[in-house]
């Protein structure tokens, strides 16, 4: 098992493109959830940091919006080359910081480097569009302006794919970028801020200030110079956000919570299903807002496929994600593992079956580490809470229904929409569950995650607020619309106006 050395003690904020510590100078640990040990402190920063770094971004926009588009995109396609030079820096960094094992670390710094050089292309697109007019001798088209300052507001569990999903689109399209990234992961901006300082970004384009969200986030979305907030975490905060944001109509975009689920019928490969729902349920621990929590299964099937899980959950390696062999990392904190252990005991307390897991693993290796077994309940009924809410650890509820109609029904039946997966042989099936699943992504024959950079990310329902991460859907929300109208007859026409 590897690891590698950071030379930093204390990390500092990224404002203008220089490297300075946050005024209150206080800091927090870092905390690798494997071993429990410190890797190094972060800021609490404060309003004003917040403040400098906005006076930063609104001062470097207006010239980095002149900057031809096509020369943004070059920046891009060279933090993309850096990226991938360091991919298992990066990765590693990424594991000892989140937790999540070295494959999937791998993965998601994958992602980033995709996300580097797809958006980049968009630097020679950026695409709006030409019309006829109504009227002779006039010319229309709709181009994308940039917005202006961007907040964005990165959650722990996917430190830098999510950023790179907000930030290089923002970034492309003539935007600055005020980032705050969680106080858990912060190692993953520092990494792609030094980065960026490298590849020639232009001072103030992006800025990185560290701390908490009832500060710093607070502060960047009350701030009246960011014009968006790009959101993804938890529903209470996104509700929070939104609702301030409102009041200052101000753009805005939240990808939150999921209770996604995989349904399988009575005519499933069911060895390809089991596979599909060990690696969404429990990959990253099931700290993944697209983790399969629900399984919702066909009666004539559930018994053999409680059987196949179980055999297979008994091999699932499990302690530090540096470790090759290892398949389920640790939890990231301790609150987390409180979390799941209560919804442990109301999964008891309302009649689910347990069948395997349901503890925490806290000895030789673990002892030091936030460690969960991986956890089986059965029986469960759809109106159950451990059903319908969000748990975001390594527990899956199995369901069991009667039909194919039911099935989508008891899918579409809770508060969320943003993943759902089903797995069958029959065609008709096929077509109509990716009609009918209510969320924003759908999967067939395959698990409840594993999106990939060039098509949209996100949901319906209490899951977002209706705008999309990654894809073309992400330049929507970077850049405004503008219609130009170009009139060379030499005269006063007036559109809709009737003229004899």
């Amino acid at each position: 098992m590897s690891s590698i050395t950071i030379s930093e003690e204390k990390l500092s904020n990224y404002i203008n493109g220089e490297w300075v510590n946050g005024e209150g100078k206080r800091y927090t640990p870092v905390i690798n959830p494997a071993n429990s040990e410190t890797i190094v402190e972060v800021p609490l920063s404060t309003v004003n940091d917040v403040d400098n770094a906005v006076k930063s971004a609104k001062t470097a926009q207006k010239e980095w919006a002149l900057v031809p588009a096509p020369q943004r995109a070059e920046i891009l396609y060279h933090v993309g080359y850096l990226m991938k030079e360091r991919k298992e820096r990066l990765s590693q960094l990424l594991t000892m910081e989140n937790g999540k094992v070295i494959e999937e670390a791998r993965g998601e710094v994958q992602e980033g480097i995709d996300m580097a050089f797809y958006m980049a292309g968009e630097g020679r697109r950026l695409f709006g569009q030409t019309t006829p007019s109504e009227l002779k001798d006039k010319f229309a088209m709709s181009v994308r302006a940039p917005v202006g300052v961007v907040g964005i507001i990165t959650p722990w569990n996917f430190p830098i794919a999510i950023a790179t999903w907000k930030s290089f689109p923002a970034i492309v399209a003539g935007n600055t970028v005020v980032w705050k990234p969680a106080t858990e992961t912060p190692l993953m901006a520092f990494e792609l801020a030094k980065i960026f300082e490298e590849a020639g970004l232009p001072k103030g384009v992006l800025n990185v200030v560290f701390g908490s969200g009832s500060e710093v986030g607070e502060a960047m979305v009350h701030h009246h110079d960011i014009r968006v907030i790009s959101f993804t975490g938890s529903n209470d905060v996104g509700r929070n956000i939104a609702g301030e944001c409102g009041k200052q109509l101000k753009k805005v975009s939240l990808e939150m919570g999921g209770k996604n689920a995989v349904i399988v019928m009575d005519d499933a490969d069911l060895g390809l299903a089991v596979e599909g729902i060990l690696w969404s349920a429990f990959g990253t621990s099931g700290q993944r807002c697209t983790a399969c929590s629900r399984v919702i299964v066909h009666e004539n099937v559930k018994e053999r496929l409680e059987e196949r899980l179980l055999v297979e959950m008994e091999k699932l390696t499990i302690g530090n994600g540096l470790d090759e062999t290892i398949k389920v990392g640790p939890i990231i904190n301790t609150g987390a593992i409180e979390k799941i252990k209560q919804y442990i005991e109301i999964g008891k307390e309302e009649g689910a079956n347990l069948l395997a897991g349901g503890y925490v693993l806290d000895e030789g290796e673990k002892a030091n580490g936030n460690y969960f077994a991986p956890t089986l309940f059965t029986d469960v009924t759809p109106s159950m809470r451990i059903a319908q809410e969000e748990i975001f650890g390594p527990v899956v509820s199995l369901i069991p229904v009667k039909s194919f109609d039911e099935a989508i029904e008891v899918n579409n039946n809770v508060e969320y929409g943003l993943s759902s997966s089903i797995f069958t042989r029959d065609v008709n099936r096929v077509f109509a569950a990716q009609r009918d699943l209510d969320t924003g992504i759908v999967y067939v024959n395959a698990g409840t995650t594993g999106a990939e950079i060039h098509l949209p990310f996100g949901g319906t329902k209490g899951t977002g607020n209706g705008h999309r991460d990654s894809g073309l859907a992400a330049l929507d929300v970077f850049t405004e619309w503008k219609s130009v109208y170009v009139d060379y007859s030499g005269k006063l026409q007036r559109a809709q106006i009737d003229v004899e």
